[in-house]
């Protein structure tokens, strides 16, 4: 998880401050001493952590907090809303072009990710109601194009190109001419990268922002790259002028140092996160959420968000109907599975609850294991079976077990969570049930 190492330390030092009934200057002191060690620890730019230290120092010293009846949540608070403001303030949303055709130019070194970006942000632009196309302006690097159709393909997004040119300001102002006449609305150009920052990729770059003037130029940089991801966004910045920031592999970077720093020392927001390899796995960062589970306080605007981009209402006017006349099957188990792993499996699920984000008593990996096992089972049955459970005797239990590939001991363990959670749903028809059931559903009619 993005920040675990950071998070698991601002909350060790937040316990103990709970645990005194007032604070003196002494606390205050040894708690920015262990705030500063794990913001450095995190990989967090030296300038920024001073900076940010003594922001929270001068503020958590203030005669009010230390004469308050809860200083250390007054201490939280003040390191809550130093980070949202250290990591943007607000979010950054992307922009569109008011003549209604948007240009992005999307730049960056090689090894970020940014081919794959190029096709995570058509997908979330069909989303929102766009209708992009992306451009291939990658001439160097070999398979290039090729990774760019796959890409484009694998969100049915077309790609624009042109093997035979040499010339990626040609290929990109010939690709904006082709969006418009075919009715698009976005156009993502991918471009080429290096190993590091040379006056030659600079030079090419600002011919192309010359020539195309995009709306937005968005850097995608490699969070796992630490403060290099940080130096080379202000290389960028300096060079060229970029409007924002795609951070990749947040899913993968325990420490979140560059996504911390970014902001301060470029100036420039970041404005979407890739959590994870699928296409759909980009969110918009969003600092005050990100601070919130930094602090363990949980994300559940996002955790909401998610459930609904996933939401069937037609399922869950069915799934009431089942539920008030007890006929919850093995079949609607699953279903409730798969919503689970829709919204992005447990793992994901957890990281966004309040309290439990870095509780290091759930197996996750078992969780997911376990989900996978359940559903191998499920799809093993025949359809009777699944509609009545009771009908399980030895035999076919065996029989389920070697179609699945899963021991008896697994099945017998699946049978008891669905039971378990068939008297859950049996008690939401008692009267007290039912008025939950109204409130749950109450919306949908």
């Amino acid at each position: 998880m993005a920040f675990e190492g950071l998070s698991d330390k601002l909350q060790g030092v937040f316990k103990g401050l709970k645990g005194k009934g007032s604070l003196t200057e002494a606390d205050i002191n040894a708690a920015m001493r262990e705030v500063k060690l794990a913001l450095l620890e995190a990989d967090v730019n030296f300038k920024v952590v001073k900076e940010f230290v003594a922001n929270v120092k001068e503020k958590a010293l203030g005669e009010e907090v230390m004469a308050s009846l809860t200083p250390a949540q007054q201490v939280i608070k003040i390191v809550n809303d130093e980070l949202v403001e250290l990591m943007g303030g607000t979010s950054s949303k992307l922009t569109y072009s008011p003549k209604g055709f948007t240009t992005y130019l999307m730049v960056g070194l090689q090894g970020t990710g940014k081919t794959t970006t190029c096709g995570k942000l058509a997908l979330w632009l069909k989303k929102n109601g766009k209708k992009p196309m992306l451009c291939a302006c990658d001439i160097y690097r070999p398979a290039a194009i090729d990774q760019l159709e796959i890409v484009g393909e694998s969100v049915d997004v077309p790609v624009f190109t042109m093997r035979d040119s040499k010339d990626p300001a040609k290929i990109a102002k010939a690709a904006m001419r082709e969006a418009e006449i075919k009715g698009y609305n976005v156009l993502i150009v991918d471009t080429a990268g290096r190993l590091q920052i040379d006056e030659e990729l600079m030079d090419e770059l600002k011919v192309l922002k010359k020539e195309i003037k995009p709306h937005e130029i968005l850097l995608v940089v490699d969070a796992l790259t630490g403060q290099d991801a940080v130096n080379a966004a202000e290389g960028f910045n300096e060079a060229l002028g970029i409007d924002g920031i795609i951070m990749t592999k947040m899913d993968g970077d325990s420490r979140g140092g560059a996504a911390l720093s970014t902001k301060k020392v470029t100036g420039r927001p970041v404005k979407f996160v890739g959590m994870g390899e699928k296409m759909d796995e980009l969110d918009e960062f969003h600092p005050e959420r990100m601070a919130s589970r930094i602090l363990g306080m949980g994300d559940m605007l996002s955790l909401i968000e998610k459930a609904q981009e996933d939401y069937d209402e037609q399922k869950a006017i069915e799934m009431e109907r089942k539920i008030r006349k007890n006929k919850f099957t093995l079949e609607d188990f699953l279903e409730q599975m798969g919503q689970i792993r829709k919204v992005g499996g447990i793992g994901k699920m957890l990281d966004m609850l309040p309290g439990v984000s870095n509780n290091k008593n759930v197996d996750l990996d078992q969780s997911e294991r376990e989900f996978v096992a359940f559903e191998a089972i499920i799809q093993s049955m025949t359809k009777a079976e699944r509609e009545n459970p009771q009908i399980l005797n030895a035999s076919r239990r065996r029989r389920i077990a070697a179609g699945s590939g899963q021991p008896v001991q697994k099945i017998n363990q699946l049978v008891k969570r669905y039971e378990e959670s068939r008297k859950m749903m049996k008690s939401m028809m008692s009267p007290r049930g039912s008025a939950k059931l109204n409130r749950m559903f109450g919306g949908l009619r």
